[in-house]
């Protein structure tokens, strides 16, 4: 019986505030789905960083006869072969190398042929033009400095770069995406934590005659509280499901099919569906909670119970 009344005075409630109970789960869903989207977020740039570390390389490119006339670095001439022996020989020495892989001037030729042979400066180029360069993998891409601080500025050593700088400055504005993300996320529970509060203070004043019987005949302050803070929890609960489709909806169409990022950008390991479903449950037990507290504290103090 009281599990009944408790049941049918939330239905009462959810009907009464209609508007109200509306903007709740309307605020509870966009403040869930940001805050899962950031955290997918969160989980791509993981990923993406395992993925592209895991492939960057540091290189090392030395002195061409073209560079001796007009890199200030080259100033002693082009590299001589027993330079060249002596740099790889400092290479496996050194621990934090992988793998070292030697890129003649021909064969640097020749790659920029293939990846920028349509361009009106490819038909300018001459082999001799092109550096060689030792492409070195390292076991850990965050050692770059060792490298760095061993080759750049020796004779025959036209500049050390490293790839993984490119990828920092990427990866630094998803960062910062994400962190927008986080802030309008923020935003937008507060709004939704002021709305919860409201729309249970105006419910518990329209049923305060029942709630003042209740409480002359001797009701338990949880079994009055009850109604109220279960309706906040079930309009919490339809938001948290909103935002849960919201995210699936987005995974299947932004990545997989609709804008289908999966095929269009192969470059780009995308996370995949477990990463999804793994957050779903975070979201709904956020969204179950979150109202129910809110409700329950904003009781104590209106109801005085």
């Amino acid at each position: 019986m009281r599990a009944q009344f408790v049941l049918s005075e939330i239905g009462v409630g959810l009907r009464r505030n209609l508007t109200m109970t509306f903007a709740v789960v309307v605020s509870v869903a966009l403040s869930l789905a940001l805050f899962g989207g950031s955290l997918l977020m969160s989980d791509q740039v993981s990923t993406m960083k395992g993925y592209w570390y895991d492939k960057v390389n540091v290189s090392v490119f030395l002195c061409n006869k073209s560079d001796a006339e007009s890199d200030p670095h080259c100033a002693k001439g082009a590299v001589t072969a027993e330079q060249k022996k002596q740099i790889e020989s400092d290479l496996g020495k050194m621990t934090v190398v992988q793998k070292v892989t030697y890129e003649s001037a021909d064969e640097a030729y020749k790659h920029y042929k293939e990846q920028f042979g349509d361009s009106p400066l490819a038909s300018s180029l001459t082999p001799d033009q092109m550096q060689e360069s030792y492409r070195i993998k390292l076991k850990d891409p965050e050692k770059y400095q060792v490298i760095a601080t061993a080759f750049d500025g020796r004779d025959g050593v036209q500049s050390v770069q490293d790839q993984k700088g490119i990828l920092d400055n990427l990866f630094g504005l998803l960062n910062g995406m994400n962190w927008a993300a986080r802030a309008v996320m923020a935003m937008m529970l507060v709004v939704a934590l002021m709305l919860i509060v409201n729309t249970v203070r105006v419910s518990a004043f329209s049923r305060r005659r029942e709630t003042g019987i209740m409480r002359l005949v001797g009701a338990s302050g949880f079994y009055i509280q009850a109604p109220f803070i279960m309706e906040a929890a079930v309009a919490g609960l339809i938001g948290g499901g909103v935002a849960c489709g919201f995210l699936v909806v987005a995974r299947y169409f932004i990545i997989d099919h609709g804008l289908a990022l999966s095929e269009k950008l192969n470059l780009i390991n995308f996370i995949g569906w477990d990463a999804v479903l793994t957050k779903l449950p975070l979201i709904l037990a956020t969204s179950l909670l979150m109202p129910a507290l809110a409700a329950f504290f904003a009781l104590r103090k209106y109801l005085k119970v």
